[in-house]
């Protein structure tokens, strides 16, 4: 054993990972398996997970410097194939693939980002009907956003002329396909919105495959289209092309040209009916005038117009008619309730503690003025007052008899 090399475990690591960083076949492998225990550093970029199949996992690392030229979201449960190289982790011995590359197995990577993009924003609300923006029916001024050198703007300009050609247009070029067409067109919207008062936008361009028309499946301009305050219209690739712009935006166009038409009115129809409400309002008038000659023709016929005096005087004569009756009948009817009202007169003058006085009677009342109706409410020497008919007695009672022998 004294002749024997130790190593320590750091040398035994080292001496592991030199062994496999020399194979050649190690160097530059295509791993096929399913995304386990899915670690994605937001931070530094990185993602750390494991590969596994029916039998056996190996740990991987994907590095931000190859992270960011993926075009999906790695997620557990996906299988994938990928490329990099095996080596060992110094620190902890660890044997793991470090990958350079990743593609989903059976489902292309720009397919698979665009339905995970689609799902997300879905989620979020952004393709709802009720967030989207109506488009205005006479646009002045219209925004587009495509390439310089494209059809897509010439047939927008053609089809806008067309139609309609007092539409002003703004055109902003940008770069439609590549990695920097997304800020181009990101840019050229907010500078529509910010610097121009265009009453809609069109963005799009023409046909082309899947990779030509990735730019329109960018999270940050779907984003921006969606916070647009002028409505925008888009316009990318075919009828049948489709992209997550096309879902955001307030409408979607199969064409450049379906755009333009879209967002313009066909002058020539306009026309046509203008015309038309025009020839029916004179018609209208004419109707409405031979009425009113008629009625005018009418009131000209009227005693009214050529005999004002006599029409005067018929009238005077019909109101004194009228003014004399009313006396009559006001006459009648004072006369019908005079009687009436002079009986009730006489019966409540017979009612009438007066009249009662003149008879010979008298009101008998303390000195609270309370009238006194029972001997009862009288003793001796109490001051009393008698009212007759023509004065009061003041009177005090020297004595009191009870009882209703009035004679002692």
């Amino acid at each position: 054993m004294a002749n024997m090399k130790i190593l320590t475990v750091s040398q035994l690591n080292i001496f592991a990972k030199s062994i496999v960083d020399s194979d050649p076949f190690l160097s530059n492998v295509f791993l096929m398996g399913e995304i386990s225990n899915f670690k994605n550093h937001y931070q530094s970029g990185h993602m750390y997970f494991s590969l596994k199949d029916e039998k056996a996992t190996i740990k991987a690392v994907m590095f931000s410097y190859y992270t960011k030229n993926l075009k999906f979201l790695p997620q557990d449960g996906m299988k994938v194939i990928v490329r990099g190289k095996v080596s060992i982790y110094e620190s902890t011995g660890t044997y793991q693939i470090y990958i350079e590359d990743m593609q989903p197995d059976g489902l292309g990577s720009l397919n698979l980002a665009f339905e995970q993009l689609k799902s997300k924003l879905e989620k979020e609300g952004l393709f709802n009907v009720e967030n989207k923006k109506s488009l205005p029916k006479y646009p002045k001024k219209v925004g587009v956003i495509t390439a310089k050198t494209g059809a897509a703007f010439f047939d927008i300009q053609n089809v806008l002329k067309r139609r309609f050609p007092l539409i002003e247009i703004l055109f902003y070029p940008v770069l439609v396909q590549g990695k920097d067409s997304p800020r181009e067109i990101i840019e050229a919207i907010n500078y529509m919105n910010e610097f121009t008062d265009a009453d809609v936008l069109i963005v799009g361009r023409g046909g082309g495959s899947i990779e030509d028309l990735w730019a329109f499946n960018d999270e940050k301009l779907a984003r921006t289209i969606y916070a647009s305050r002028i409505p925008i219209v888009c316009a990318v690739g075919h009828e049948t092309d489709f992209t997550i712009c096309d879902f955001v935006a307030d409408l979607r166009a199969p064409t450049p040209s379906a755009a333009a038409e879209l967002v313009s009115q066909d002058s020539q129809k306009l026309l046509s009916d203008i015309l038309k409400k025009f020839n029916y309002m004179t018609e209208l008038m004419k109707l409405k005038l031979s009425h009113y000659g008629n009625h005018l023709t009418r009131l000209e016929k009227n005693e009214a117009m050529y005999k004002p005096v006599s029409l005067i005087t018929k009238r005077k004569l019909k109101l004194d008619l009228l003014e004399n009756k009313l006396l009559l009948n006001f006459s009648n009817l004072v006369n019908k309730n005079k009687g009436k009202f002079l009986s009730l007169v006489s019966k409540i003058d017979a009612l009438s503690p007066l009249k009662l006085l003149n008879a010979g009677y008298s009101v008998v009342t303390n000195k609270k003025n309370s009238l006194i109706k029972s001997i009862k409410d009288v003793k001796d020497n109490d001051k009393i007052n008698v009212r007759l008919k023509d004065g009061i007695l003041n009177c005090l009672v020297c004595d009191v008899n009870y009882g209703n022998d009035l004679e002692g």
